[in-house]
């Protein structure tokens, strides 16, 4: 049987450029507020820490792609990144 190892992977889900933020609308005007007038711009995304098991980091970055794919992340209005390392 192969050897797995295990994996850390983070993973930053953020909404397209062209998708409309309200949540990042409400941040900024609440920056503002607060007297931060140089905040011309929010975006609010998630992030998510996970660990898995497989057998290199290829697989790994496989397994995860598919994760954001059907889960972590809404292909349709929002993009992702995610970096994995040995856990």
């Amino acid at each position: 049987m192969k050897e797995t190892g295990r994996w850390r992977a983070e993973v930053f889900v953020s909404l397209r450029p062209s998708v409309n933020d309200p949540q990042g609308l409400a941040v900024r005007d609440g920056l503002r507020r607060l007297g931060y007038d140089e905040v011309e711009d929010v975006r609010v995304g998630r992030y998510v820490q996970l660990w898995l098991r497989a057998a290199d980091a290829e697989t790994a970055e496989r397994r995860v792609a598919s994760m954001c794919e059907q889960l972590l992340a809404n292909p349709v209005v929002e993009d992702y990144r995610f970096v994995i390392e040995p856990a």
